[in-house]
């Protein structure tokens, strides 16, 4: 399976990701976005490492978040990473978004009626990310967006996202 791909657009970069788990998910993404800033890497066998704690209220979120929070390392660092060794990736299922809950109810037509969805609910991740230092990137991405965004699990368990990053 291929990790990811570079999609064409015309000001941005989009990547479709793929991943057999949503943790192997998020890693692709991850080295999706590190693919578009172009890194030149120094000759070093150093490895960095750099603790990462996201919460989110939903998959979409966490997975925005969680770019957008490695991005802001590898800017300030001037790091990119490889790998991330996760502690916990976990789904809250008690802690219902209301909000997405009343949208969508107001949106049929049934306010007292309760909705649950497999995105609904707060997310969170701990972890740590492992790579290396960069002399310089050939291109700048300013933000992980929200716009087209698409996250999904497919019929054979496999997970797809598309991603848009301002550059």
């Amino acid at each position: 399976m291929k990790r990811y791909e570079i999609l064409e657009h015309k000001a941005d970069l989009k990547i479709k990701v793929k991943g057999s788990s949503k943790e192997e998910l998020f890693l692709n993404a991850l080295l999706g976005m590190e693919e578009g800033l172009r890194p030149e890497t120094k000759e070093t066998k150093e490895e960095i490492k750099r603790e990462i704690k996201i919460k989110s209220i939903d998959l979409p979120a966490l997975l925005v978040d969680f770019l957008n929070e490695a991005l802001y390392l590898i800017q300030v660092h001037k790091e990119i990473y490889n790998k991330i060794k996760f502690v916990k990736f976990s789904e809250n299922e008690g802690e219902e978004d209301k909000s997405s809950s009343l949208l969508f109810a107001a949106r049929v037509g049934e306010e007292n009626k309760s909705f649950s969805s497999p995105f609904n609910t707060a997310r969170e991740l701990e972890g740590e990310l492992i790579g290396q230092k960069v002399e310089r990137f050939g291109e700048d991405i300013k933000a992980v967006t929200y716009h087209d965004l698409d996250i999904y699990q497919k019929e054979d368990g496999t997970w797809e996202a598309v991603v848009l990053f301002d550059i």
